[in-house]
């Protein structure tokens, strides 16, 4: 996959302070940046021709397209012929991207999940009065 995305990379991405990003890559999953609909759909049929080249095709079943911006913009993008659907929200690698650029959902969700680790470890460790504590093993930590 790391070759395919290095050989259809074009020159367009997406700047990040001085550097230019135009892809994402995890295991089989790939995320295409472009500041167009129009760089991205180039992006997007040159990395699909390079899937080809090596055997491979984009499942448009599985691909969808975002476009990241405080309003809301039509993205129509095709693959083979097939258009992908717009979304307005994905997750990718465990955190959630939104349309509009927002963090409100994905800084609550987190919030969410410490504070469901932390009722775990009270209620396991805190509330357990049965926890056996034998001082003599932690001998050797005092000199």
């Amino acid at each position: 996959m790391d070759r395919i995305s290095r050989r259809s990379q074009g020159l367009k991405g997406v700047r990040f302070g001085d550097n230019r990003i135009s892809s994402l890559l995890f295991a089989d999953d790939v995320v295409l940046l472009a500041p167009s609909s129009q760089d991205l759909q180039h992006a997007l049929g040159c990395f699909a021709a390079e899937c080809e080249a090596a055997g491979m095709r984009v499942s448009t079943s599985k691909s969808e397209a975002m476009v990241l911006d405080r309003k809301k913009v039509a993205c129509t993008l095709q693959v083979g012929g097939e258009f992908l659907p717009q979304v307005e929200e994905f997750k990718y690698l465990g955190v959630l991207f939104t349309s509009e650029g927002r963090m409100d959902h994905e800084i609550d969700r987190r919030i969410s999940a410490a504070a469901a680790v932390m009722r775990s470890m009270y209620w396991s460790v805190v509330v357990k009065k049965d926890l056996p504590v034998d001082l003599r093993s932690y001998s050797h930590l005092r000199s």
